[in-house]
């Protein structure tokens, strides 16, 4: 997986919960389809930031020791739309963490509106288990690859701001 869905952390508390932000903006190319005179962020795609949250905050609980890959979503509302110039804020609590997965409660906001939430369950793959082949974490949102994305409150040059 190459795309990404959220801009960074705001809140990452190991284990429990975390926040980051997805920055809506006409340079994205899938907003001037979606809808054409009427640009607003795909529901899909708010679905891919909360699990790309989530499924970040199952993998560094493990240490990414595994390839976490969603597997289903039991719930998923969508109240509101989300335009070019809104900042998405999605949280993510970790609601479950066990070897074989895990899942987590999600919610979206612009501001103070919700604007989705979702229930979203996770596998977890060994990527040294034959069954799977030749799994190459890098195709992986979930990996140790993110580390820096965690970083909550760094400034670009890496000191506290």
């Amino acid at each position: 997986m190459r795309w990404f869905w959220i801009d960074r952390f705001i809140e990452f508390e190991s284990g429990s919960h975390a926040k980051a932000i997805k920055n809506v903006t006409l340079a994205e190319e899938h907003l001037h389809d979606h809808f054409p005179g009427f640009a607003v962020m795909p529901g899909s795609l708010m679905l891919e930031g909360m699990a790309q949250t989530g499924g970040i905050l199952l993998g560094e609980k493990n240490n990414f020791d595994h390839i976490v890959i969603l597997a289903k979503v039991p719930k998923i509302q969508f109240h509101r739309w989300v335009c070019p110039g809104d900042t998405l804020i999605y949280s993510a609590t970790l609601l479950e963490a066990r070897d074989e997965g895990g899942s987590v409660e999600c919610a979206a906001h612009v501001e103070d509106r919700l604007v989705a939430e979702a229930e979203i369950v996770f596998v977890h793959l060994d990527p040294d288990d034959p069954q799977y082949g030749p799994a190459d974490q890098k195709n992986f949102v979930f990996s140790m690859n993110l580390m820096g994305i965690l970083d909550v409150g760094k400034a670009g040059d890496g000191s506290d701001e």
